[in-house]
């Protein structure tokens, strides 16, 4: 009984710790919300205020046009900010942005053609980072090629395209969207073993982001193809993605339980990329898997706490702070770009995994703790064991009102740092928390949208994840269906150019 007591004790001081922070957590959205999607369109071309000269449907990755100068186009963000807003579309929330996605559909098909320093537009050059906003090449050094940008172009596309199915419209798909779906497919297809920047433009190795993401869209693309008949590709895309999934294993650091983001680069691999891939590949059909690093996956969960745990000490924002409470986090704690601080969408994306844990959690009716994330969860709870908690269970309640306030906790300190005008930069210093670097970033505004999304209990349809298996005789699962360390089967050489 005397567990059982204590149980109840927590639940009721959790549910007091949720109550304070779900109350100044709604406050900061309900300001927060029309801030954030006013000035993440302000950034889309032809007609958003702050992207004077870019074409329609052109995203601007921010206004700042000095130290640092961000006004190009990244492939990667437009992909992410366009996925948010066909998200609010599809799901009825804004029906006013039909023309504005019409838009980055044409003007990606567009980009997709143009030659540029990684090669022919529709060959190696669909692993060209950025362009500038007249949709013409930039020619100067970068770090190229970026292979994640196809992979969640082709994600957001399809995103759109299954509505347009849904909505009568599939020959439009097969007339207008499948061509620029299919040549991103194929260049992921043929070239995901091979090494690339990985989303934060710094080291040349494999990346755990742009391998999963890379998965997704083969798989979707696969589904897409069957369904509108342009099935001449799909065996290969399967093919390919049961062979992503193979390497996907790799990535995982199971005596320290926690991701190595990136096979090259010499740092401990703790880095937000995965935190990103957890929210940017959720199924909520496939539950917890932990072969897909759900986000209430126990190893997605693990990984968590390690990411958040290393900036701890670091920062001197996170100053006093105990260590079971949200904290600011950054990229990676090895970070030196801007004097390496805390990012607003690394935030944002901590508190959107657990947001999305609690889905499904909440959906199933139970949750799952295991050897793997019993750190993660004892960190509310010292008397938390082994176990599956059905949702009848004071443990089950427990945890999921901790989560819930962990996760507010995150939007908490983003909020602390936001200036009064709403306004998010990329980065706030990582000790007096005043805004620095590129200003009005999109994919701040972004993140923003989706953990809002998240925390009221939005999730995007499945892509696929459900059931998958790691194929027999991956290269990196031995026999018992362990995995062998990590293998950098791509290049690990590390080339810092630009951030």
């Amino acid at each position: 009984m005397k567990v059982f007591d204590d149980l109840l004790d927590w639940a009721y001081l959790g549910a007091a710790l949720f109550a304070s922070s779900s109350s100044t957590v709604d406050s900061y959205i309900a300001n927060q919300s029309p801030i954030a999607k006013r000035k993440l369109l302000d950034n889309i071309g032809p007609s958003g205020s702050t992207c004077h000269g870019a074409k329609a449907g052109v995203v601007i990755a921010s206004p700042r046009t000095y130290d640092p100068d961000y006004v190009y186009t990244w492939t990667r963000d437009s992909a992410l900010v366009f996925k948010a807003l066909i998200d609010q579309y599809k799901s009825g929330s804004d029906t006013s942005l039909r023309g504005l996605i019409d838009d980055f559909v044409a003007s990606q098909a567009r980009l997709q053609n143009v030659d540029n320093p990684s090669g022919p537009g529709t060959s190696g050059g669909l692993g060209e980072p950025k362009f500038n906003i007249d949709e013409t090449a930039y020619n100067d050094p970068w770090g190229r090629p970026q292979r994640d940008g196809p992979a969640l172009r082709a994600t957001t596309i399809i995103s759109y395209a299954n509505w347009l199915i849904d909505n009568d419209n599939s020959s439009w798909v097969v007339e207008h969207l499948w061509p620029a779906v299919e040549l991103d497919l194929d260049y992921v297809s043929s070239t995901w073993n091979e090494s690339t920047f990985d989303l934060w433009e710094e080291v040349h190795s494999a990346s755990f982001f742009t391998t999963a993401v890379q998965h997704r869209a083969l798989r979707e693309g696969a589904s897409l193809g069957s369904k509108i008949g342009q099935t001449f590709s799909v065996p290969h895309y399967i093919t390919q993605a049961d062979n992503l999934l193979c390497f996907l294993q790799s990535y995982w650091n199971p005596s320290d339980g926690y991701i190595t983001s990136n096979t090259g680069g010499g740092r401990t691999g703790k880095d937000s990329n995965s935190v990103l891939t957890s929210i940017h590949t959720f199924d909520p059909a496939a539950g917890c898997d932990a072969t897909t690093f759900q986000p209430c996956s126990d190893k997605a969960l693990s990984n968590l706490k390690a990411y958040v745990d290393s900036f701890r000490s670091i920062y001197g924002v996170n100053s006093g702070v105990s260590n079971t409470s949200a904290v600011a986090v950054g990229r990676y704690a090895e970070d030196i770009y801007y004097n390496g601080n805390p990012w607003y969408l690394s935030g944002f994306a901590v508190a959107e995994q657990l947001y999305d844990a609690l889905i499904v959690w909440n959906a199933e009716g139970f949750l799952d703790v295991t050897p793997t994330s019993l750190a993660f969860f004892q960190q509310f709870s010292d008397d938390v064991d082994i176990g599956t908690y059905a949702d009848s269970t004071p443990t089950f309640k427990l945890l999921t009102n901790a989560v819930k306030s962990f996760a507010d906790g995150f939007i908490e300190v983003n909020a602390k740092y936001t200036p009064p005008d709403g306004s998010l930069a990329e980065q706030f210093d990582r000790n007096n928390g005043t805004p620095t670097s590129a200003t009005d970033l999109t994919w701040s505004y972004a993140a923003a949208l989706t953990a809002f999304a998240a925390r009221d209990g939005f999730s995007s349809p499945s892509w696929g994840a459900k059931g998958l298996n790691v194929p027999g005789g991956c290269p990196n699962v031995d026999e018992a269906g362990y995995q062998k360390p990590l293998a950098a089967l791509h290049g690990s050489e590390q080339q810092v150019l630009q951030p």
